[in-house]
């Protein structure tokens, strides 16, 4: 068991640019994707970071590129099959490395909601919609939705993301490629959804990405239905008129919550039971969803 943190990476003079969580290596026609250490919460990157958390999200979205047989960005998480530069650290960048093909990013987050929860439920109890969507009256906090739907987002570098409806997103993207991107989704989180029930996880919601490859094929890139990109529920804790555990970063933000931070300033370190808490979390969302002992 690794217990290193890893807030961020170097491989020598590879451009890189860092995200939130990921360091991210322009390699030419590929790119180098390093799942950090790091962890976010109210748009503040912490000081302190949650041990395995990199690698746990990079083998679940390798995971789930395997299972789900849909067309994705991810070549290889074999050290040895990638060209790094010499005298990269080999044994930081170990299990936390993702080599995939470089595309043309489609500027919309694909978010697709399950079940009525977050924000969602926030809108519901306001004006009966989600993003604008009709839903039928009477709802409770976490249920089920009748049918998944698909409610676009605008990409941020930094803040929230905006929501926006399918119409703008047709004005950014093309009716053709919204549609599509729609459809794909749709289908992908159903194939995730059910999968993750057998494995007693509910999906609640979740956020894909796409890009565009040289010969014009939208692929699926970026993570796949990770902790950090939806909404993981236990199944045997959920009930409807509730808000579930979830498998992510939630001890974090409650432990933020109930302290005196004002959310506009350099946030306070993590205590070290709140750290060991989200870690168990993360990786037990890699044991339930795969069925195999976390390797590190």
């Amino acid at each position: 068991m690794s217990k290193q943190v890893v807030l961020q990476t170097s491989i020598g003079q590879v451009p890189v640019r860092r995200g939130k969580v990921r360091d991210v290596y322009d390699l030419g026609d590929r790119l180098l994707l390093v799942s950090t250490d790091r962890i976010s919460a109210f748009d503040w990157v912490l000081p302190s970071g949650i041990p395995d958390k990199g690698r746990v999200l990079t083998q679940v979205a390798a995971f789930w590129f395997g299972q789900l047989g849909v067309p994705h960005h991810l070549i290889s998480t074999d050290l040895a099959e990638m060209n790094l530069p010499q005298g990269a650290d080999r044994a930081c960048l170990a299990g936390r490395a993702s080599l995939v093909r470089k595309t043309e990013v489609v500027p919309i987050e694909c978010v697709v909601r399950g079940y009525l929860a977050g924000s969602g439920w926030k809108e519901y109890r306001q004006t009966g919609t989600v993003c604008g969507i009709p839903l039928p009256a009477g709802m409770q906090e976490s249920a089920e939705l009748e049918a998944p739907i698909f409610t676009p987002a605008t990409k941020a570098e930094t803040g929230h993301d905006e929501n926006i409806t399918f119409a703008r997103m047709v004005e950014i993207v093309g009716r053709e490629t919204a549609e599509t991107l729609r459809e794909r989704s749709l289908d992908v989180f159903r194939r995730g959804r059910d999968y993750a029930r057998q494995r007693g996880i509910i999906i609640a919601d979740t956020k894909f990405e796409f890009g565009r490859c040289d010969d014009g094929q939208l692929i699926l890139i970026d993570e796949v239905l990770t902790p950090d990109s939806s909404r993981f529920w236990p199944a045997d804790r959920y009930a409807v008129g509730t808000s579930p555990p979830s498998f992510d970063k939630q001890f974090v933000r409650d432990w933020l919550s109930a302290t005196d931070w004002d959310k506009n300033s350099p946030p306070p370190e993590l205590p070290d039971d709140v750290v060991a808490k989200t870690r168990a979390k993360y990786i037990e969302a890699y044991e339930r969803l795969t069925g195999q002992t976390f390797p590190w």
